[in-house]
């Protein structure tokens, strides 16, 4: 049966973001933004690239005044899409890391790109890039706000957004589960060797120092060779 839950304010006042995650609001995403406004810890004007339409929507939402859009957030202005100099990309991928809504495809070591049709502008990726070779241009002008940006655009947004904070969060259940049964197959070997009878000690205790002996042959012999090679060069 389909969920016939009624939205939560919080459910409502998300559905009339721009859903950028773009964090100039203050908050991590678009969604710890409408809790905020949902409890009354945030304003409903601190949201730039919904611009004056975006206060206009939520204070009809809220049944509060249209008031401004505060300026210590940022101002209104055309959308922006990342582009990536690819000649001087070097593969590095903090900017796909630090994309919101998975808009930048590539492998380490290896050029990236941006999909257009995916970026919301958020412009997270710039400050990472070790080499400035992201740059924001203006796709939208003179359209700001919603006029630069559709219901559609921001649903499809949201859901990606939604997707990759999925993965990540199995990503690191997934390694957190792999740290912690090694650790268990540690403590398990601890166990045992704690618990060997004396000559089982005595026989690993013998095992180790013929491991190490060879290790340290083998650096000798790495030594004599770079010696007798600086001599032939001298």
């Amino acid at each position: 049966m389909p969920d016939k839950t009624p939205p939560s304010l919080a459910d409502s006042i998300e559905a009339l973001l721009p859903q950028t995650q773009c964090t100039k609001c203050g908050y991590p995403a678009c969604r710890p933004y409408a809790e905020a406004i949902a409890d009354g810890s945030a304003n409903y004007n601190q949201c730039p690239p919904g611009g004056q339409q975006g206060i206009v929507r939520l204070a009809q939402l809220l049944g509060k005044p249209v008031i401004p859009l505060n300026p210590a957030n940022g101002v209104e202005r055309p959308r922006q899409r990342a582009v990536i100099d690819e000649a001087t990309c070097i593969g590095c991928t903090l900017c796909i890391q630090a994309c919101p809504v998975d808009a930048i495809v590539g492998a380490a070591k290896q050029m990236h790109t941006v999909i257009a049709d995916l970026c919301t502008g958020c412009d997270l990726c710039v400050a990472p890039c070790p080499v400035d070779c992201i740059a924001m241009v203006e796709v939208t002008a003179p359209h700001t706000g919603w006029d630069a940006w559709s219901q559609q655009q921001a649903d499809a947004a949201r859901a990606r957004h939604d997707m990759r904070t999925l993965r990540l969060r199995r990503d690191k259940l997934e390694n957190d589960e792999r740290l912690a049964a090694k650790a268990a197959e540690k403590l398990k070997m601890v166990a045992a060797e704690a618990a060997a009878t004396p000559e089982q000690q005595a026989e690993q205790a013998r095992k180790k120092a013929i491991i190490q002996a060879a290790i340290e042959r083998a650096r000798i012999k790495k030594e004599q060779q770079a010696e007798a090679a600086t001599k032939e060069q001298e």
